[in-house]
């Protein structure tokens, strides 16, 4: 996924653009004010950034006026990974600046949200509202006795009730967590019982692809299965009565209460995210409420160049990192757009029809998506009205060289294509989206700011030019605190740090190209992503393997070279058995029911046996190299392997695909 050397960028921001947008804006304050270079354009801002990490978030800080309640002693006491220490000595409250914007008599009628289901009609939320919402359930939680640190979840989709739970649990200094409705009660309570929530916020059903979801039996299990709960909030999307024990929404949203904002320690946990699952329980990912704060000002209003007469639009679900960053535009006092439904209802051209109806200004959506739209002859600027749409974004794989110019042609000519990369472990980007950078075709135009982004080789030597492992060789503010249950950061360590001591490895192969920009050749570890939805392999072996015709299988995602993306599942049969069309069709019931529909395999295929580590580890990265044409000796250690002679089945399957 490279583009030709020094090849013409497919755009290029105008004068007026660059003077306009708020890096450039900052790039002058912050050289006034804090000895950032005057000249040289981003690419001098971002070395400053990063040479002058202390300063750099400092002046962060100061530009988005974060509130401190208590002043910080130092911006960085400890830069070492993991453990960096961020603004000791400081106090804030995340939702407090969430909802500033209602504070100002001017804005409190304008939309904070808009609210779009699958009839693509907006509701729109007021920032008034939102926050008479927020105070009204911020203090019954605390009246049902939920404290700093007491966990909070959401099995919900993405309505204004999940927006106003997570600011509510995020006021009085709670922690929240969410899944996404289609994901099963098996899956979410992998996540939720490690954090043990005293309190689940959950409708009775959602709606997708135009059929009602009813969710009534997994809430009771997940009721059954959380002994810590102390409430439980039933929201009736479908229309039902609240279960027993329940209570209504409306009963702890209807009071006009002034919010009460906690003020807690920067390094106070904001809410637990959860990583794939790949080699087991998916790692419980703790984030600051200051790092967040910060890095997420820097990310929308910096990078997406978002503001007060901004509408944000990101296709996402409450179980993917890219929902809590959707929220963070209400910091900027941008309007923020939330759809409930899929992603292609009634027709393709679903989520192009939303931007029309909301006069979306960033465009947010997955690689896929674009891909799905170009096979499918969607024609967006032909059919609608995307005369406020100033960029689209795309995340979840990398955009391909196609993508680049399908956007491009039928979008719109002058259209800022932003694909940017980063991670659910730090809930926001290491690469992507600059107002002020040309877009070459097939890559992201730079590192963030802040971020010491580079490829290294595996003896670690930074590498331009060539394929190297993503790393960042300094701290960022959103990096977890620490993962739940990891008393000693055992796991937090050997999930970034084992490879390169000291320096974060992200598990994505990279190119840092000679013109400043990054090429994103997909994981280099195993992770399924299917519509920017992460899952782990782990979660599909435990349900396919329940099945007693199933000795053993394998999932792989595979990263195709026109965008697509093929996650085929092989299975190795117990004695007697037989793959027929009515074990496929159970096969994939069990994980469209019990995990989520998202994941059901492209195809299911039977092999002679699982290839295995010397330990027993299914082996996944070197199939998934094998899958994409690489050699078997460029794939894999044979000296690893239980059975090399398994791989060659892989193998052939590949060379019959290409």
């Amino acid at each position: 996924m490279t583009s030709a050397p020094n090849a013409a960028p497919l755009w290029q921001p105008d004068a007026d653009r660059i003077a306009a947008a708020a890096v450039t804006r900052f790039q002058a304050w912050a050289a006034e004010r804090y000895g950032a270079p005057a000249e040289g354009g981003y690419p001098a801002l971002h070395r400053w950034s990063v040479d002058e990490l202390d300063t750099f978030w400092k002046a962060v800080a100061d530009w988005f006026d974060v509130r401190f309640s208590t002043p910080y002693e130092t911006v960085l006491a400890d830069r070492s990974m993991p453990g960096a220490q961020w603004f000791p000595g400081a106090t804030l409250n995340y939702a407090e600046h969430a909802l500033r914007t209602a504070e100002d008599p001017a804005r409190a009628d304008d939309p904070a949200l808009l609210y779009v289901d699958e009839t693509h009609e907006p509701t729109p939320v007021s920032w008034s509202e939102l926050r008479r919402q927020v105070g009204s359930l911020a203090a019954e939680l605390r009246a049902l006795g939920v404290r700093p640190g007491d966990r909070v979840s959401g099995y919900l989709p993405n309505i204004p009730q999940a927006t106003v739970a997570l600011l509510a649990t995020a006021a009085v200094g709670g922690v929240w967590t969410s899944c996404a409705p289609d994901f099963g009660a098996r899956s979410v309570l992998d996540r939720f019982q490690q954090v043990e929530p005293v309190v689940l916020f959950t409708v009775d059903g959602y709606r997708y692809g135009g059929k009602e979801h009813n969710r009534s039996e997994a809430v009771a299990e997940l009721r059954r299965e959380l002994p810590t709960l102390r409430a439980v909030v039933h929201i009736p999307l479908l229309g039902t009565p609240a279960p027993e024990g329940a209570v209504e929404w409306s009963a702890v949203t209807s009071a006009d209460t002034e919010p009460v904002f906690e003020q807690v320690p920067f390094e106070h946990p904001l809410w637990v995210l959860y990583s794939s699952g790949t080699t087991g329980l998916p790692k419980a990912i703790v984030q600051s409420q200051g790092g967040i704060l910060l890095e997420h000002f820097k990310q929308i209003g910096l990078h997406c160049d978002l503001g007060p007469q901004d509408r944000f639009f990101w296709y996402t679900s409450t179980g993917w990192m890219m929902w809590n960053f959707l929220i963070s535009g209400l910091l900027t006092g941008t309007t923020v757009v939330l759809y409930d439904g899929s992603p292609g209802h009634p027709d393709t051209g679903a989520q192009w029809r939303i931007a029309e109806r909301t006069g979306a200004t960033l465009f947010g959506t997955s690689a896929a998506y674009v891909m799905a739209c170009a096979k499918a002859e969607v024609h967006p600027a032909r059919d609608f009205d995307l005369s406020a749409v100033k960029c689209v974004a795309t995340t979840g794989s990398p955009l391909p060289p196609d993508g680049f110019r399908w956007l491009h042609d039928e979008v719109a000519s002058d259209l800022w294509i932003a694909s940017v990369s980063g991670g659910t472990d730090v809930c926001s980007c290491f690469a992507g989206a600059v107002p002020t950078l040309p877009v070459h075709i097939g890559e992201l135009q730079a590192p963030c700011l802040g971020t010491d982004l580079q490829a290294w080789d595996a003896q670690g030597k930074p590498l331009t030019g060539e394929v190297g492992e993503l790393v960042v060789t300094n701290p960022m503010p959103s990096m977890p605190i620490r993962f739940w249950n990891d008393p000693d950061g055992a796991r937090y360590h050997d999930s970034y740090f084992d490879t390169y001591p000291g320096v974060w490895r992200h598990g994505d192969w990279i190119t840092l190209t000679d013109h400043g920009s990054v090429i994103i050749h997909g994981r280099s570890d195993s992770t399924l992503n299917r519509q920017g939805v992460r899952m782990g392999s782990a979660d599909i072996y435990e349900v396919v393997e329940r099945l007693p015709e199933i000795r053993e299988s394998l999932v792989i995602g595979v990263e195709e070279p026109d965008g697509g993306y093929w996650m085929p599942l092989f299975i190795h049969l117990a004695d007697g058995a037989t793959l027929d069309d009515d074990l496929r069709t159970r096969i994939k019931q069990a994980i469209r029911t019990q995990l989520s529909p998202r994941h059901v395999p492209d195809e299911v295929i039977e092999v002679p046996g699982i290839p295995h580590t010397l330990t027993g580890k299914r082996i996944e990265v070197p199939v998934k190299r094998l899958l994409q044409g690489a050699a078997l000796d460029k794939a894999v250690n044979p000296g690893s392997v239980d059975n090399v002679g398994l791989l060659h089945f892989y193998e052939d399957l590949a060379r019959t695909r290409r």
